[in-house]
């Protein structure tokens, strides 16, 4: 019996599994601290009234003989894949219900979309980068190259034609940088992507954080139809990081090596996958409807404001900074010349903050670290407060 030796290329652990590590070691030894995360991404509001609502009613139709269901459709009710089917023409982008698969986040479609693909594709991805990207196409032993998104270019980076790909990682509003992507950007790569007969992989994780005129999704953009699938996630709209929604975005009309990749990817979760409980697709449809749009929006504002204070603070010190804008995180260039890690343990010790550093994000992330708006208003005041006191000395 042999394992898959792909997996030996990959790190050790999980870079949020090393953050965990060393913070629980200095609260060990500290327990007399109060240690603020501002590290990973998780949200801190509650589910949406509505949701909750919707998350119940759903729960106790399974208790009632006439209105029990069984196994879900693979690719999710109807009544969801209208819902969100009508979110997308709430912000003039055309996707059809038949279109959407229902998922259990947009972390397992990013990691499980390349199933359909060959492995002697060649992946490209932007550097920074979420690992999930990486990792996945890791271990099926893809080869895999790297655009740089660095300050020059806004940590936006753009298409080289020296360079062919296969498979393209985008991800805006971008996680780990908080970059967004404008619609001429976008257009680069969906042409590079038509020249190429490759396919983009979109993320759009972040989409609800958008306030200026950037795309809310890939297919706005003209020729996206032809080479593009879209991830999206209710985690950090509305705030599903432990209830795990998402959804899918397939154009029928997608096709490569003579396959039809929205059939394809039916045929793989027909096989693998049994679909999301019908309460949590309950609760899902109720986050598009005009009251849980308008709920979410209360929790987006609250997070979008968390992101300001932050990045007003990154103003007071004269700190280089992306996102904080369209983006729940904030990517800031490391004070004093510091590294990554070394600002890690720094602003741990000295202020008993934690955020990420960018170097795990891969090589363009040296020298740089990533702060999330996710936290609750008092201790996200308090950590500015201590980054404030700890960095203008």
């Amino acid at each position: 019996m042999k394992i898959n030796r792909n997996f030996d290329h990959l790190v050790e652990n999980y870079l949020f599994a090393d953050i965990a590590s060393k913070t629980a070691a200095y609260i060990e030894a500290n327990p007399d601290k109060k240690v603020i995360r501002l590290g990973i991404g998780d949200v801190t509001l509650p589910l949406p009234p509505v949701v909750v609502d919707a998350l119940k009613k759903g729960a106790d139709e399974l208790g009632v003989k006439e209105t029990f269901r069984g196994y879900p459709s693979y690719e999710g009710y109807a009544f969801v894949r209208r819902a969100i089917a009508d979110y997308y023409g709430s912000f003039g982008v055309a996707v059809d219900a038949d279109e959407i698969f229902i998922s259990d986040g947009a972390k397992s479609d990013a990691g499980n979309i390349g199933d359909i693909f060959g492995t002697d594709n060649t992946v490209l991805v932007t550097d920074p980068v979420y690992p999930v990207y990486v990792d996945s196409n890791v271990m099926a032993g893809r080869r895999i190259v790297y655009a740089g998104a660095e300050e020059e270019n806004g940590f936006c980076a753009l298409p080289d034609d020296s360079v062919h790909a296969d498979i393209i990682y985008l991800c805006s509003p971008n996680n780990p940088t908080g970059s967004a992507y404008s619609a001429d950007e976008l257009k680069q790569w969906v042409d590079y992507a038509n020249r190429n007969d490759a396919v983009i992989i979109y993320d759009a994780a972040y989409e609800a954080f958008i306030t200026d005129d950037s795309p809310r999704s890939i297919f706005a953009v003209p020729g996206a139809r032809s080479c593009a699938i879209e991830i999206a996630s209710l985690s950090k709209t509305a705030g599903f990081t432990g209830t795990r929604c998402g959804y899918t975005v397939i154009p029928r009309e997608l096709s490569r090596d003579g396959h039809n990749i929205n059939k394809l990817w039916y045929r793989r979760q027909a096989t693998k996958f049994n679909g999301v409980s019908y309460p949590v697709q309950c609760a899902a449809a109720a986050v598009f409807s005009d009251e849980g749009l308008a709920q979410i929006r209360e929790n987006l504002a609250y997070y979008k404001e968390n992101a300001r204070i932050i990045s007003e603070a990154m103003d007071t010190l004269g700190i280089y900074y992306t996102g904080g804008k369209n983006s729940p995180y904030i990517w800031l260039r490391c004070p004093f010349g510091m590294g990554s890690w070394e600002f890690f343990d720094y602003l741990l010790t000295n202020a008993q903050v934690v955020g990420t550093p960018g170097e795990g994000f891969g090589a363009c992330g040296k020298g740089y670290f990533r702060l999330t708006s996710f936290g609750d208003r008092d201790n996200t005041i308090e950590a500015v407060d201590r980054i404030k006191n700890l960095l203008k000395r």
